[in-house]
């Protein structure tokens, strides 16, 4: 990345993962688990040795946010609550990281993902670059020639941008939004269109180019679009729409 870049830390994400990755066995000084914020910590170090950066700065927010749950009830509705011993660890975790000199942020009623897309829109919009450190793949939907993804995974974290976006799903990072509510995302507990899988509905997004194209084809007479797939491709219930 040309600048030095703005490193937004999906908090929430990386201190589920590191709860259930490292074993409860690592304890503080009233020996209650600190897994969550140590593997945290390792990880936001290792990407603070990787980039030279602008600044870091950890993002927080709620559960579900409300604009979603309004358009969707079932939004975040199976997921269970808290393990107590990460809630504790959760309430450590701003003067901890402090102390490492990375402020946190809250977005409030809005979620984290909300938080590092804005944050990644204003570095973009004043000619900045930023990398967002986040374990869900909806922020795939925020990668640009500005942006790339610090994501999660067992050889180290791995940086994807546009092209590593398109490899994966066959679409522009911008058409993520359109993947999700055509596929669905069961652990936001968004079911999707009926029958149309990620291959299935990445096609139709190379073909029609957006959501809104697709339900305009499946709507059209003269449409080349399977019988199948016009039927499957009308309005469900599904929460639409990026961060």
């Amino acid at each position: 990345m040309p600048a030095a870049p703005l490193l937004a830390v999906d908090a929430p994400s990386l201190m589920y993962r590191a709860f259930f990755a490292l074993p409860s066995s690592i304890t503080g000084v009233d020996d209650r688990p600190v897994n969550a914020l140590l593997g945290t910590a390792n990880l936001v170090l290792h990407a603070v040795e990787r980039y030279a950066l602008l600044a870091t700065v950890l993002c927080w927010g709620a559960e579900a946010a409300h604009y979603r749950v309004e358009h969707f009830e079932g939004y975040h509705a199976d997921r269970p609550p808290m393990p107590g011993d990460l809630e504790h660890q959760w309430a450590l975790a701003p003067a901890f990281f402090a102390a490492f000199g990375w402020p946190s942020l809250d977005a409030g009623d809005l979620e984290a993902d909300d938080l590092l897309g804005a944050l990644a829109a204003g570095e973009a919009a004043a000619g900045g670059t930023a990398v967002l450190f986040t374990g869900d793949r909806d922020m795939f939907q925020c990668v640009s020639e500005h942006v790339v993804v610090l994501f999660p995974a067992k050889g180290g974290p791995e940086e994807i941008g546009p092209d590593g976006v398109r490899e994966r799903y066959g679409i522009d990072p911008a058409q993520v939004p359109d993947l999700i509510a055509l596929r669905g995302d069961p652990s936001d507990g968004i079911p999707g269109a009926k029958g149309i899988g990620a291959k299935g509905a990445a096609d139709l997004l190379r073909r029609f180019g957006s959501l809104e194209g697709a339900l305009e084809a499946a709507a059209s007479p003269t449409s080349e679009m399977t019988p199948r797939t016009r039927g499957a491709a009308v309005p469900w219930p599904a929460l639409h729409g990026g961060v």
